[in-house]
């Protein structure tokens, strides 16, 4: 609790003096919640935090230097200077992760428990947040799915009375949250998070129970933190809580003077206690020192992190201004020819056997989703059983959150979102954890996920269920995205993303799922992520085709065709990295250049690949590019509407004799 305290109060001094940056977050005050139930961990146990970080870190056994470092945006901090004050994390001592999103680590830590669970270890999982976090659905939602698997998590709500400025009695209908616990079957219990010792109790039997099969528990420690939300930020309009409630805390309420008191009364040496006090005290000004000393991160390391597995393309993409994208040197390499052991296939069975053989080969794939034996799933629910397939409640944000958590321990999910239109309710999970996570911490974890999006179109499904989120993910740094076209494409990308070591997102063209084609039996046919194909070879106009815009292009160039005219067809495959090179190479070859996709115009792939090709290409465009895609409005129900709102063969036709 000392370490804690005093490594906050000199975190405060270095931050008025200007040697901290960006936002301080101090824990004073709440010492004996943090420390009484970190106790109770073992060292191999996993733990999820706050943004109010820095003491949960301690509380773990992280190391004092490191984590001074990364608060002053060090090299040497504990997430290279990637995290900052509220995102440490140390996976050496079992922090898989801080959150700056209030709630956003809830689902993690039922992940990380799910994980536990599947691979039948011995481990615990503490999740630590505040009262705020409460009101999250991530709460609400977490807690059902780890009562319904009983999983091995212990939830602990640091309950300072305010969410930031906003009182309990304000934001909680019923303000006595250990209640909250009944209505998921887990028991709730409250106690003085001011009590080290009695804090500790709980969580020794939370886990204790967690060990034994029987499933979380919620504990709710009642504390008080002694300083401002936020160190050094104004509140406007005032105060929110007297100095009088502050100082009486102090003064009668300080977890540390009440532990030290209690250790005077049993009979501790009082030189012991001092031996303590200047042991920490001289470890704090050491942290200090060495974080003062340490060198910060070179610029030309900015990029580090991002991936665990590389993606060799994107070197094309960093060419200095002025220089061209295309040219012999870069001439991307043939693709090698398919196996000869073929067999005809549905696009659907192709991406279900992908899954079967990753799942054969890995006892770590496990598929979660909703409604799961409802969309082509029932050969794997027979081969695999409920072991390995899991059906969810209906919480896309939670369950999505679960499966970050259990990649970052050692399981490789593949979560399957039904209709992609479903993705936003994920996305604060996938773009705020999934994507971050491995950056922010340093390149500590790697997450292995995959988000299965499935796009429905035609067939009166409206504008909720029809949407084409793709763009939306494409500006999210961290994420690898595709969209494979044909049977052979699903398969051996799907595999290739199951195998990838980051965050895959793969938005599946419902149009295509009856289309056949020939699908290689090999089990380790695998296509890069990053690499486009040409569908069919031309000499007067290139099209790039996107996702389902595939069959009214492959329609159009049959019919042209009968015309003399010549088209190439590129079909880029992987949306993110966007393989420049093969679009550059045969748009070299043409001249003109149309972009086809079935997104709304504003912002799609079509506008990035106009816009490269643009700054890089200029000079060997013979024409302006075009581009045909859905109108900016919302996909209508009515057959009527809808029939023509996707690019057609017909406006696909019009658009080549435009550029010839």
């Amino acid at each position: 609790m000392l370490r804690i305290r005093r490594f906050e109060e000199e975190g405060m001094r270095q931050y008025e003096r200007g040697n901290i940056p960006g936002w301080f977050h101090s824990s004073v005050g709440q010492e004996a919640a943090i420390v009484g139930a970190c106790l109770a961990l073992r060292d191999d146990d996993c733990m999820t935090g706050t943004h109010r970080s820095h003491g949960h870190t301690i509380g773990k056994g992280a190391n004092l230097d490191a984590l001074m470092a990364e608060l002053m945006g060090k090299q040497c901090g504990i997430c290279k200077g990637r995290g900052g004050s509220m995102h440490f994390a140390d996976t050496s001592v079992g922090i898989i992760s801080e959150s700056g999103i209030v709630g956003g680590g809830i689902p993690l830590a039922t992940g990380s428990a799910f994980s536990a669970k599947l691979r039948s270890v011995d481990q615990v999982t503490l999740c630590f947040f505040g009262d705020g976090a409460v009101n999250q659905g991530t709460f609400h939602e977490s807690l059902n799915m780890a009562s319904l698997w009983k999983l091995p998590v212990v939830y602990l709500c640091e309950n300072n009375g305010y969410a930031m400025t906003t009182p309990l009695a304000q934001s909680h209908g019923q303000p006595d949250i250990a209640l909250r616990a009944t209505a998921y079957g887990m028991p709730g219990v409250a106690v003085d998070g001011q009590d080290v010792s009695a804090v500790y109790d709980a969580t020794v039997q939370a886990t204790g129970r967690s060990r034994a099969g029987e499933g979380p528990t919620l504990i709710v420690a009642n504390t008080y933190r002694f300083d401002e939300h936020n160190f050094g930020l104004l509140v406007p309009g005032g105060r929110y809580r007297s100095s009088e409630e502050v100082e009486t805390y102090k003064r009668e309420r300080d977890p540390i003077l009440l532990f030290r008191k209690a250790l005077l009364q049993e009979g501790t040496d009082e030189r012991n206690l001092r031996a303590i006090e200047d042991e920490v005290a001289n470890s704090v000004k050491q942290a200090v020192e060495f974080a003062v000393d340490s060198p910060a991160p070179l610029p030309a390391t900015l990029h580090q992190y991002m991936f665990k597995t590389p993606l060799d393309c994107l070197g094309s993409l960093t060419a200095g201004r002025g220089e061209k994208l295309i040219g012999p040197q870069i001439c991307p390499e043939k693709l090698a020819a398919a196996p000869r052991d073929t067999i005809q296939s549905t696009y659907l069975e192709a991406l279900v056997q992908a899954q079967i053989e990753e799942m054969d080969r890995d006892e770590r794939v496990v598929l979660i989703g909703e409604d799961i034996s409802a969309h082509g799933c029932e050969r794997l629910i027979e081969r695999f059983g409920r072991g390995r397939i899991w059906n969810m409640p209906i919480s896309e944000g939670s369950f999505a959150g679960l499966g970050i958590g259990a990649a970052i321990n050692g399981l490789r999910p593949i979560i399957d979102l039904s209709c992609a239109s479903f993705v936003y309710l994920a996305a604060d999970q996938i773009i705020n954890q999934a994507s971050k996570l491995r950056y922010m911490t340093g390149g500590q974890i790697q997450i292995p996920i995959v988000f299965r999006c499935c796009m429905f179109s035609e067939g009166a499904a409206a504008a909720q269920h029809a949407d084409r989120p793709y763009p939306l993910f494409m500006n999210v740094p961290g994420l690898k995205i595709i969209s494979p076209t044909s049977a052979g494409d699903i398969k051996g990308l799907m595999k290739s993303a199951i195998r990838d070591n980051d965050p895959v997102l793969v938005f599946e063209d419902a149009s295509l799922m009856p289309l056949k084609g020939d699908v290689p039996g090999n089990r380790d046919y695998l296509i890069p992520i990053g690499k486009a194909e040409v569908k069919h070879e031309g000499k007067d106009v290139t099209i790039v085709a996107i996702a389902g815009a595939i069959r009214p292009t492959m329609e159009a160039v049959d019919a042209l065709a009968g015309e003399g005219i010549s088209v190439e067809v590129i079909d880029p495959r992987t949306l993110k990295p966007l393989d420049h090179d093969a679009i550059n190479m045969s748009t070299a070859k043409t001249g003109r250049l149309l972009i086809v996709e079935n997104a709304h115009r504003v912002c799609n792939a079509g506008s990035e690949i106009a816009a490269v090709m643009t700054e890089k290409a200029f000079d060997i465009l013979k024409r302006p590019i075009l581009r045909l895609s859905a109108p900016d409005i919302h996909v209508p129900f009515s057959p009527a509407l809808e029939k023509g709102f996707f690019p057609t063969k017909d406006q696909i036709i019009k658009a080549v004799r435009r550029l010839l």
